[in-house]
C-alpha cells in the first residue's frame, strides 16, 4: 500500500486515531453524474440475517465521479477523498476495511473497471477485497438488498436500464450519454424542452410555455440569453436540474411538455423490455426477494420479475408520475413486473453487495431469504 497524497495528505488522519478493536468494516460507494456517496458498514456474522436497520457506521458525500464527464484524475481524486471521509467518520481506517466494492457510472467495459482495480490496489492493503461495478448494479442491490437478480431502471441525469439472472447473465441498454441518445434522461428530457424553446421561437415548432417559464426559473429575459445560459456550461447535471420545469409545464396542460415526458416514458419503458427479453427474466419470482418490496403478484406467480426504479425522474411526488407510467407501458408486455422504490440508497447496495461477495468467496451457506426479509430499513 503506498501513501497517497492530495490536497493536504488525505491519509494523514491514520496516524492520528487507531481502529476501534477488532472492527472490520466494509466501504460501500455510488458514483454518478450528479454526485458520490460512500457509506462505511461493519460487517455482520454471514449466518444471521440482515440488521434491521442496516448499520451505517458514517456517510459521506463529494461530487462527480464519472471519469467521462470530469476526467479521470479528477473523478479517482474524489473517489479517494469520499472513502478517506466515510473511514474518518466511522472512526476507523484501512487496515479495518475487509471490503470495497465501487459502484460508478462510467464503468462500461471491462477496461474501465481492471483501471479502477489496479489504482485501488495501491490504495489499500492487501488483504483487502475489491469490486468494481458500474453504478447500477449498486442501484439494484438497494431494492434487493444485495441480490443480483432482475432489472434495474436508472433515471436521473442520464438514465440505463441493467438485468441479471441466477446464473449471473447480464444485459444493459441504453447508458451511453447524452451524445449517443440518452433521451428517456433528465438531461434528454431538459434538452428537448430547450430545443423545443428554439423552435417555437423560431417557428418550425408549436407555442409552448415552457418558454416563459424556463426563462422566469433560470432569471433570463431573452432567448439569446438562453442561449448563453445553455453554453456558458453545457454540464450534464445543470441542464437535468430542469425536468422540474418540464414536468410542471406538463401538468398545466402543455402539449409540448407532454410530449417530451410520454417520450421519455417510451424511451425508459423500451429499455427494460430489451434487457428482460434479452436475459428472459419473466421466469419464477425469485424466493430472495424481500417479501416488503412485492406489491402484486399474478395469480399463478409466473412471469415475474423485480423492477427496480431509481432516481429523480422516476419519484412518485408528482401529479405526472413518469415512474407510474413507465411501469404501466412494461406492464402492458410484461404483467408480472414487480416495482420496487429501494427503502436504502445504492450506496448502501454496494455495501451490500460488498457483503455478498464476501459471502460467496467464504462458501457459506446464502443469507437468510422470504420471511427474514420482512422489515423496514431505512435510509441513513
Amino acid at each position: 500500500m503506498k501513501k497517497r497524497y492530495r490536497n493536504g495528505e488525505t491519509w494523514d488522519f491514520e496516524h492520528e486515531i487507531g481502529v476501534l478493536g477488532d472492527r472490520e468494516v466494509i466501504l460501500g460507494l455510488d458514483g454518478g453524474t450528479t454526485s458520490t456517496i460512500c457509506i462505511c458498514m461493519p460487517i455482520f456474522p454471514f449466518s444471521d440475517p440482515f440488521p434491521d436497520p442496516l448499520p451505517v457506521l458514517a456517510r459521506a458525500v463529494a461530487g462527480c465521479s464519472n471519469h467521462n464527464s470530469v476526467g479521470e484524475t479528477a473523478a479517482r481524486e474524489t473517489l479517494e477523498q469520499v472513502m478517506a471521509d466515510a473511514l474518518l467518520k466511522s472512526g476507523s481506517n484501512r487496515s479495518a476495511v475487509r471490503a470495497v466494492c465501487l459502484s460508478v457510472s462510467g464503468v462500461n467495459h471491462s477496461t474501465d473497471e481492471l483501471g479502477i482495480l489496479n489504482w485501488l490496489r495501491e490504495i489499500f492493503p492487501t488483504h483487502v477485497k475489491l469490486y468494481v461495478q458500474n453504478d447500477a448494479v449498486a442501484a439494484l442491490a438497494s431494492g434487493t438488498l444485495g441480490k443480483l437478480h432482475g432489472c434495474v431502471l436508472i433515471a436521473g441525469t442520464g438514465s440505463i436500464a441493467f438485468g441479471f439472472t441466477e446464473d449471473g447473465r447480464q444485459a444493459r441498454a441504453a447508458g451511453a450519454g447524452p451524445v449517443l441518445g440518452d433521451r428517456g434522461s433528465g438531461y434528454g428530457i431538459a434538452a428537448q424542452a430547450l430545443t423545443a424553446i428554439i423552435r417555437a421561437y423560431d417557428g418550425r415548432g408549436p407555442v409552448t410555455i415552457l418558454s416563459s417559464n424556463i426563462l422566469q426559473i433560470l432569471g433570463l429575459s431573452s432567448l439569446d440569453e438562453l442561449i448563453g445560459w445553455t453554453y456558458a456550461d453545457p454540464s450534464w447535471a445543470r441542464i437535468a436540474a430542469l425536468v422540474p420545469v418540464v414536468v410542471a409545464c406538463a401538468e398545466a396542460g402543455d402539449r409540448v411538455a407532454h410530449e417530451i415526458l410520454q417520450d421519455s416514458v417510451e424511451e425508459l419503458a423500451l429499455s427494460v423490455k430489451a434487457v428482460v427479453q434479452r436475459l428472459g427474466l419473466c421466469g419464477e419470482v425469485d424466493s430472495l426477494v424481500p417479501a416488503l418490496f412485492i406489491l402484486t403478484l399474478p395469480s399463478d406467480g409466473k412471469g415475474s420479475f423485480p423492477l427496480v426504479m431509481v432516481g429523480g425522474v422516476l419519484e412518485a411526488n408528482k401529479k405526472w408520475d413518469i415512474g407510474k407510467e413507465v411501469v404501466n407501458h412494461i406492464s402492458k408486455s410484461y404483467p408480472g413486473v414487480l416495482p420496487i422504490r429501494p427503502k436504502v440508497e445504492p450506496a448502501v447496495g454496494a455495501a451490500l453487495l460488498g457483503w455478498n461477495f464476501l459471502l460467496k468467496e467464504s462458501h457459506k451457506e446464502p443469507y437468510k431469504t422470504s420471511e427474514e426479509w420482512n422489515c423496514t430499513v431505512a435510509r441513513p
